[in-house]
């Protein structure tokens, strides 16, 4: 195995599953990494059809609020991110997108990816899939942005009820069990050295 998708291998193998579906796509994605080393996207915007995917959901540690970006391709509201570069470790990925996308600085993204999804990519380029770790980034909202203008039609802080209330299908179809998955760990204390 390649020693940069064994890596990536080791972060998805210590991942612990929030509810079933993750469970699930936990074993095919260790499945698809001990099949091949064609794992990170090589060629815009699908080749190979199936490559890694760094998510970062800046948290506001003093009421839980979430920055999400009104992705201009996916027709989405998303977390900030992107594709792993070849042989890039995905939180090295993490840092560099908040930091491309938003200006913000990527030290203080979560170590270890909190959440893992398998998704067929909707909008502009879809027709392939993404395999995403999600990292978690504290972020106060005073913090001041510099947005890619390029890449979203807007950036907006979200408190957890405007979420709840707010229509699912706005956001990445997975969206909602992330939410779920970090306010179980917050409340039991287990993020505490993420700062959610």
């Amino acid at each position: 195995m390649r020693a940069s998708v064994a890596v990536v291998h080791s972060v998805v193998a210590g991942l612990e599953a929030g509810d079933e579906l993750e469970g699930e796509h936990r074993r095919l994605v260790l499945d698809w990494l001990s099949g091949t080393d064609d794992v990170f996207r090589r060629v815009k915007p699908a080749t190979p059809d199936r490559h890694l995917v760094s998510y970062v959901v800046p948290v506001d540690p003093h009421d839980g609020a979430i920055l999400l970006v009104d992705h201009v391709n996916a027709g989405l509201w998303l977390p900030p991110g992107g594709h792993v570069e070849p042989d890039e470790d995905p939180w090295l990925t993490a840092g560099r997108e908040v930091g491309e996308e938003l200006g913000l600085d990527g030290a203080a993204v979560s170590k270890e990816p909190v959440f893992l999804t398998v998704t067929g990519t909707v909008g502009i380029d879809s027709g392939h899939t993404d395999v995403s770790l999600w990292y978690v980034l504290p972020c106060e909202r005073s913090r001041a942005l510099v947005v890619d203008e390029g890449e979203f039609h807007g950036v907006r802080w979200w408190s957890r009820d405007e979420l709840a209330a707010a229509d699912p299908a706005r956001f990445d179809p997975h969206f909602t069990r992330f939410l779920k998955k970090i306010s179980g760990r917050r409340d039991t204390g287990e993020m505490s050295d993420s700062g959610v």
